[in-house]
């Protein structure tokens, strides 16, 4: 693979047909965007590499090297955190590719609770929000499996499409979370705290996003890009993206803007609600 190949579909299964030979790996799967070919530009090459333990890491490393340098290395399982877990960042024929890790067992139990409406959102570094462990479930639904020589990652693709409807009222009674994230940062604007303002915004705009897709019944696995992506479903209040987006903007250190900005929270956290109870 020479410097600037492009990583299209071709080579990509080739990768991913010597990936699944390692030891504890089960399949591959390509990313959402990249699956759905409406990737950004500089949006890296994300391959899930889905195992069980143990894993072989000295012969992932051994790809890794020979795809980008020497110097290349791979992580072992939960490095970068329980629900992160591990992989490597590279770069294979220059361009930026992520391999993670995802414990198939793990996304089986997740699944499971997921049936009852059993979530949450696990503090990992990187993630504001917090990782929601119904990603693991979301990125297999909606990514494209590229090496499955068992079969079983396209048996559990055909489940995990079919979004649980206890999930989506789940994150939706989760509302009343972000309602209450900007009562309390009423108590900051005498201290012009605009920091822990913009937290509780930000930490409720994405909480109406994730129960906007709850709603419509969508797969939402990312922070980056998630009020985007809830703005173009028909469960989300008119210009739900531009006005999050720009009451974040007009935030200033004065009393004043702080209380505009959180009236207008209000207000919109107000309309989503009424927009998926309608």
């Amino acid at each position: 693979m020479t410097s600037g190949t492009a990583l299209d579909r071709e080579v990509l299964r080739d990768l991913a047909g010597r990936l699944v030979v390692v030891g504890g790996v089960v399949g591959v799967v390509l990313g959402e965007s990249r699956a759905r070919n409406d990737h950004h530009p500089e949006c890296d090459v994300d391959l899930g590499l889905y195992y069980r333990p143990p894993l072989d890491v000295r012969s992932l490393a051994g790809i890794a090297r020979d795809l980008d340098s020497p110097a290349a290395t791979v992580t072992e399982p939960g490095a970068w955190g329980d629900w992160v877990d591990g992989g490597a960042w590279l770069r294979i024929g220059g361009v930026p590719a992520t391999w993670v890790y995802r414990d198939l067992d793990t996304v089986a139990r997740v699944w499971e609770g997921l049936r009852r409406g059993e979530h949450g959102f696990h503090h990992e570094a990187g993630h504001p929000l917090g990782v929601p462990d119904f990603a693991y479930v979301g990125e297999l639904a909606v990514g494209a499996v590229l090496a499955d020589p068992t079969g079983e990652l396209t048996t559990w693709q055909g489940q995990f499409r079919k979004y649980p409807p206890a999930l989506g009222e789940a994150l939706v009674r989760g509302l009343w979370e972000a309602t209450l994230l900007v009562e309390v940062a009423h108590k900051a604007v005498a201290r012009r705290d605009v920091t822990y303002v913009a937290g509780c915004l930000s930490r409720a705009f994405l909480l109406c996003a994730h129960a906007i897709h709850g709603r419509a019944g969508q797969w939402l696995v990312n922070e980056k890009g998630a009020i985007a992506a809830a703005d173009r479903l028909p469960a989300a209040p008119e210009g739900f993206a531009a006005r999050a987006h720009g009451i974040l903007a007009g935030l200033e250190t004065g009393a004043e803007s702080l209380e505009v900005a959180l009236d207008g929270g209000t207000i919109l956290i107000r309309d989503v609600a009424k927009r998926i109870h309608a």
